[in-house]
């Protein structure tokens, strides 16, 4: 394979911007040097960033795809590719694809298990070569469900489970602390009455208390025979943290209050806040607010939660807000990277997976003009 060389560009490191060229050879990077480069055939990139291909941790966006409208289920390959492309676009080069164990059978808003028969159908676009990323998954283990175990064992170490999250959706607590916002989602979602929400309430506590510990234990040891990194999700007080760090967690998903996020920090383990809050400027269940976190240095990693566009405007809103580019830009590529173990891709240095995002600054607003993956331009 002959070399790509993107030259005269700025090119955003670890700690520092400079002015120079990246070459990339059998998909990793090659060189990376300052100067311009007259060699034939590099690509002149007039003064545009490079910055390393971004991370998402914590997705929702197969989902949509797989049921673009309530009850509706789309062909699988066709919604994996989808979305596998339209991360691409958006500069996304590496996905931990979020998928839910633990499902509920039973009340008004049951649902099924999926994750075990998409995992294989991804798997096996992956082999074939038809997606443009890379893909590993984020199991995201619902404690408050009555399947959890039985789902679980069905994943194991060859199934490129990255990532596994401790989800407790139990109302009254953690992100749905405030009934009412719980209320308000849920009624809507599911057209229930006053009545049937009560009831819906009930029935999640009932599973909570016959199932949750059970489930907790069963979610960590999976976690290790998976060779899986441990996530929280919606700790809200420093005993939720105080848990999360004895079980081995090392990355907090949407820490609610600055008490918790504080805690984090002092245990070590990196804070993972929404992109859509910090670009809208509050969370939609009215916990804590990303840019307050960020503003109090508690900030780590950004994901695109369920937009996926939103990741690299989140970084530009960063680099504005503490006026460090590189830093603002860890927070999607380095920090991603280094949380879940992977110390081959998530910054531009010589000999690292060749994913690059060249984009152009239109005033404060990036504008993506090339993306590569393992050297291979997909967007």
């Amino acid at each position: 394979m002959s070399d790509l060389i993107l030259t005269n560009a700025r090119i955003v490191l670890d700690d520092e911007v400079i002015t120079g060229s990246v070459t990339l050879r059998d998909g990793r990077i090659h060189e990376v040097d300052q100067g311009y480069s007259r060699i034939p055939g590099a690509i002149d990139c007039a003064g545009d960033l490079l910055i390393p291909g971004l991370i998402e941790l914590h997705t929702d966006n197969l989902e949509r795809h797989m049921e673009p409208r309530p009850k509706v289920d789309w062909p699988h390959a066709a919604a994996i590719m989808a979305h596998d492309g339209e991360l691409a676009s958006v500069g996304i080069t590496t996905v931990f694809d979020a998928m839910r164990v633990g499902s509920i059978l039973s009340g008004k808003s049951r649902y099924n298990e999926y994750a075990r028969k998409v995992t294989t159908e991804l798997m096996e676009l992956r082999t074939s070569g038809a997606l443009r990323i890379s893909h590993f998954l984020h199991l995201r283990a619902e404690v408050c469900s009555e399947t959890l175990e039985a789902e679980m064992a069905l994943f194991g170490p060859d199934d490129r489970v990255g990532l596994v999250s401790l989800m407790d959706h139990t109302p009254g607590q953690r992100q749905f602390r405030d009934l009412s916002k719980l209320q308000d989602y849920v009624q809507k979602k599911h057209a229930m009455t006053d009545a049937e929400f009560d009831e819906h309430v009930a029935h999640l506590r009932s599973l909570r208390a016959e199932f949750g510990d059970q489930h907790e234990a069963v979610a960590v040891s999976e976690a290790k025979r998976y060779g899986a990194v441990l996530a929280s999700h919606d700790d809200t007080t420093t005993d939720h943290v105080t848990v999360s760090a004895g079980y081995g967690v090392r990355v907090a998903e949407f820490p609610t209050t600055v008490e918790a996020a504080t805690a984090c920090h002092d245990r070590n383990i990196a804070v993972m806040m929404g992109a859509p809050n910090l670009i809208r400027g509050g969370s939609h269940s009215g916990n804590v607010a990303a840019q307050e976190l960020a503003e109090k240095d508690l900030l780590d990693i950004v994901s695109s939660d369920y937009v996926p566009s939103a990741l690299m405007t989140s970084a530009f809103l960063l680099s504005q807000l503490w006026d460090d580019l590189p830093r603002a830009i860890a927070t999607v590529t380095k920090t991603p990277a280094q949380s879940v173990g992977l110390t081959d891709r998530g910054r531009i240095a010589e000999g690292l997976h060749g994913d690059i995002v060249r984009i152009h600054m239109l005033n404060d607003t990036p504008v993506l003009r090339g993306v590569w993956s393992h050297g291979r331009q997909v967007g």
